[in-house]
């Protein structure tokens, strides 16, 4: 028996395939699926017109409703807008994850976190400005209650957040992380100094997370003054830091983006940092609409597919997504490949031009469809 037969599907580098779902997994991707008619409850034909890719992960989102500085609602961010799975950075710490587990589990968007070193999360702008708030103690029972749904850390690096500590926090994040969860990655944020980047970095282990890592920033990767990615960035590229894209309201420059794909360097993974505010006003709007910023700059779109897909399905170590094939977990991503004429709005109000884009219209999650309407 086949719950749901996907019909006429294309692959974004073009090929025509079938997905039958049966049970909230995928059973078969082929050319043509084997099967009997009697023994498929539901069909979808697409056509040959609409592609499609396993779920969109995004990365780096704010989706703990109840907060006040950055919040969203993990469906308007995750299923509303083409996107399957999303992972909230940092938003709680080990005194408040619980509740915010208590709503995730709620929503038809699949819903992880990573944990703020901060006990509270970002409740205050400067959450890392009290060292008494990172507590080994607490992060060790939240991962014991919540070890299902905490799936990383996170440490916000930036002279907002850390006020006098300078790199007291990240120290003491990677003390942890070493001596407890060694195999569960560190994202940090970066941002204005202090702390200096490289000091950053330079701390970072293989498979840490660098997000914001194409902002436009005197403290970023991309030296301004000599139009070139700083070489203690290319060091640490190299030597397996993951980069991510977390877009966000003040942190994706199209300028960074550019130079580094000139130069060869490209994020490994894609995501919005997005939350309320800067998904109505923008600059981020959208999943869709970061990805399309990342194809002007020169990613291929089988690329981009891949950066919100398998890449970070492995860099979170996502069992079971990530991958359209038979075994999987059956969320997939519908969607169209639209021509026009678009204008892209980075950061800090540079503007490009789009010939192209996609456009979300149906996810599947867990085998349960959601059609979507930006």
């Amino acid at each position: 028996m086949i719950d749901l037969l996907i019909k006429n599907a294309k692959t974004i580098d073009g090929q025509l395939i079938e997905v039958a779902i049966h049970q909230g997994s995928i059973v078969d991707v082929a050319s043509k699926v084997a099967y009997e008619v009697a023994d498929v409850k539901e069909v979808i034909d697409l056509k040959g017109e609409s592609y499609v890719s396993a779920g969109w992960i995004d990365g780096h989102v704010h989706c703990f409703e109840k907060m006040d500085l950055y919040y969203d609602f993990p469906d308007k961010v995750g299923v509303e807008s083409g996107v399957t799975t999303v992972i909230d950075a940092g938003t709680t710490g080990a005194e408040n994850v619980g509740q915010f587990y208590d709503l995730a589990k709620q929503a038809k968007t699949n819903v992880f976190a990573l944990l703020n070193i901060s006990k509270w999360g970002i409740v205050e702008q400067d959450e890392l400005a009290d060292l008494s708030k990172i507590q080994r103690d607490l992060i060790e029972e939240a991962l014991a209650q919540y070890g299902d749904f905490i799936i990383g850390f996170k440490a916000r690096m930036s002279k907002t957040v850390i006020g006098d500590n300078g790199i007291i926090p990240l120290e003491m994040a990677k003390e942890i992380q070493a001596k407890h969860f060694k195999d569960l990655p560190l994202m940090v944020h970066i941002g204005s100094a202090p702390p200096e980047l490289e000091e950053t970095l330079s701390l970072l282990t293989p498979g840490d997370i660098v997000t914001h890592c194409f902002n436009g920033k005197d403290n970023g990767i991309y030296d301004a003054s000599k139009e070139s990615i700083k070489p203690f960035a290319w060091e640490h590229y190299r030597r397996g830091l993951v980069f991510d894209i977390g877009h966000g309201t003040d942190s994706f420059n199209f300028t960074a983006a550019e130079r580094a794909f000139k130069e060869g360097m490209k994020a490994h993974t894609i995501s919005t940092d997005i939350y309320s505010r800067n998904r109505l006003n923008g600059p981020v709007f959208n999943f869709a609409t970061t990805l399309a910023k990342l194809h002007v700059v020169g990613y291929s779109w089988p690329e981009i597919i891949d950066k919100v897909t398998a890449a970070p399905a492995k860099v979170f170590q996502l069992a079971g997504k990530g991958h359209l094939a038979a075994g999987y977990d059956a969320d997939l991503t519908i969607f169209k490949l639209v021509e026009g004429e678009q204008t892209l709005v980075d950061s800090n109000g540079n503007e490009r031009q789009a010939n192209e884009w996609l456009e979300p219209v149906k996810v599947i999650v867990g085998g349960k469809q959601y059609d979507i309407n930006l």
